[in-house]
């Protein structure tokens, strides 16, 4: 933690902006997922299961196009602008969405504002890790990550507060006119941050060849597909089993509140435990736990749900951090916010597939049989994580001589 401290103030304050864009970025997009609950009762909308998936898959899907693109857009014009003028983008799009009419309408709209949401991952993940890679350099990232479920959690405690009382269109387009605010203001921010271009000839210190760092990779990115697919289904689809239960919908909200800020807790723990222990013993612990817990959730008493939520958030949303830091161990600073932009979109395509596939099975196979299903896939995750160690090992040996 205090090799975490002892880092450049230019660095720090790159860190506070990131994070703070995250909050937005992640509020932005997780507001949506308390809010199917009342659109798909909205009298305009009337929606069955497969839409309501359709929405979310839509939302997810159109952030992920413009991920490579930003990638490389930011070699030429620069990371800050593209993150601001995304997240300016997004918000306008939420303005939109609150205007819609129909439901064919509010796909449309929910398709063109997510678009802007391609920029905040890669190129914040980026910017952190370039920052922080003489060290904490996992640490930093997880803060990031962190950070962004700030926001998950502040989406159900403004549906709770605001939207069941005013209706999901005042919630999502006051949420969108007050991004356009913070982020005209954050333009202010921009000299005191390390934004600094790496040289096109800059290597990485942790690979042993390029073939080596793609394949690495590769693995780390279909396991992203995986671990992307089993969060973005279970957010989805566990509001509705909350229901299914008997919950009103504010106990259901306070019930999402506890399972993000459970995952806020493992994003932060898991990226701090990654720069100190290997990254696979990690993934099998939280997708291990997010397993088993996806099956007990179903049998689980109304007066042990919240705890349960907090255990699952923490195995649900902390692999994500490792994930996230150890990209950068196999990735040159010059490329690395085009590789980031392949792999967020690598994971966001599991994030899109996930909850029209799972609310296809719901409509046949009716919820509970969805979830045991969503388990065993997330299962698949611990022998498809197993090739990381023999990528890793040399690169964690490397970094700690590099630190010692």
């Amino acid at each position: 933690m205090l090799r975490f401290l002892r880092i450049r103030p230019e660095s720090r304050r790159t860190l506070v902006f990131a994070s703070a864009t995250h909050v937005w970025s992640d509020l932005f997009f997780a507001l949506f997922v308390p809010l199917l609950v009342l659109i798909k009762t909205d009298p305009d909308m009337d929606l069955s299961f497969t839409e309501v998936g359709l929405l979310r898959s839509t939302y997810a899907g159109a952030s992920a196009v413009l991920q490579v693109p930003a990638g490389f857009l930011t070699e030429r014009l620069g990371e800050f602008w593209l993150l601001v003028g995304g997240n300016i983008w997004v918000s306008a799009g939420l303005v939109l969405m609150a205007a819609a009419p129909s439901f064919l309408f509010l796909l449309a709209a929910t398709l063109l504002g997510g678009l802007g949401g391609g920029t905040q991952h890669p190129l914040a993940s980026s910017m952190v890790s370039r920052a922080y890679d003489e060290r904490a350099r996992s640490t930093a990232v997880g803060t990031v990550n962190f950070a962004g479920d700030l926001g998950k959690m502040a989406a159900p405690a403004l549906a709770l507060l605001v939207a069941a009382e005013y209706g999901w269109r005042f919630a999502v387009r006051w949420v969108g006119l007050a991004g356009l605010v913070f982020m005209g203001l954050s333009v202010f921010v921009r000299r005191g941050l390390n934004t600094r271009t790496p040289a096109p000839d800059e290597t990485n210190v942790h690979g042993d060849g390029d073939a080596t760092q793609m394949a690495a990779f590769v693995t780390l990115s279909g396991v992203g597909f995986l671990d992307s697919a089993t969060r973005a289904a279970a957010l989805t689809f566990i509001p509705f089993l909350l229901v299914e239960k008997g919950m009103s919908t504010g106990q259901t909200f306070g019930m999402l509140i506890l399972l993000l800020a459970g995952g806020a807790v493992g994003k932060f723990v898991c990226g701090w435990l990654d720069d100190r222990y290997g990254s696979v013993s990690i993934i099998w612990g939280t997708k291990a736990l997010t397993a088993l817990l996806l099956v007990l959730s179903l049998a689980t008493p109304r007066i042990a749900i919240a705890p349960l939520m907090i255990v699952l958030g923490i195995g649900l949303n902390g692999t994500s951090s490792v994930l996230y830091g150890t990209v950068a161990a196999f990735v040159p600073p010059a490329r690395r916010a085009r590789l980031y932009g392949f792999f967020y979109t690598t994971n966001e395509t599991g994030a899109v597939l996930a909850p029209l596939f799972y609310g296809i099975v719901a409509d046949v196979l009716k919820l509970r049989a969805t979830m045991v299903l969503m388990a065993l896939l997330t299962a698949l995750i611990l022998p498809a994580s197993l090739p990381l160690a023999r990528y890793l090992h040399p690169a964690v040996s490397v970094d700690r001589s590099r630190k010692s």
